[in-house]
């Protein structure tokens, strides 16, 4: 009787391989950005909810139909604004091609105005992240209190000199010389 209990094996295949074999489809894509000059898109996934929505980058992707398909629509979505905006102002190329690689994000927040679209003259530079995938600065205005994250290139390009003084503050030289050379290292 415990002999014919030992010679039924158990089934061999682990519930890890399962979980390697599983099939994850794509619903939708919802947005697009490119990250280190790399595009991504933001993925709804089959049976998930949208907390469970990930960012791929293209090269991952089989999915082909459902990208020229969101790739027509935002394209469309584009081409709207840009000829409402050039009738009312001209802009520099400079900030059509930021425009371009902007998150699909609007930088107002309750109709408020964020960033340099409040006409403010930056002040001092906070602090900085790239939690969103791009280097943002916190930066506070001159006369005002609020502080705003805004894209480091933008920020290169419209107050450098704030930038370079950040930088500047944050330097670290290294005193201590290699066999009395004299010369000193940047740490």
């Amino acid at each position: 009787m415990g002999k014919s209990k030992s010679t039924q094996d158990p089934p061999v295949e682990p519930p890890v391989a399962e979980a390697e074999e599983e099939d994850y489809s794509v619903e939708k894509i919802v947005d697009r950005r490119i990250v280190a000059g790399k595009v991504e898109y933001l993925l709804k996934w089959k049976g998930f909810g949208d907390e469970d929505n990930t960012w791929e980058p293209v090269e991952n992707l089989d999915c082909p139909e459902l990208i020229s398909q969101y790739e027509e629509t935002r394209k469309k979505k584009e081409e709207l604004p840009v000829k409402e905006t050039s009738r009312k102002r001209k802009s520099i190329a400079v900030e059509k091609d930021e425009d371009k690689k902007k998150p699909k994000k609007v930088p107002e927040e309750n109709g408020k105005p964020r960033g340099f679209d409040r006409g403010l003259e930056a002040e001092k530079v906070v602090g900085a992240t790239d939690s969103s995938g791009e280097l943002m600065f916190l930066m506070k205005w001159r006369g005002c209190d609020e502080a705003d994250l805004v894209p480091a290139r933008m920020a290169n390009l419209k107050c450098p000199q704030v930038i370079i003084q950040f930088y500047e503050e944050r330097l670290k030289w290294d005193t201590q010389t290699e066999e009395g050379d004299g010369i000193t290292q940047v740490a």
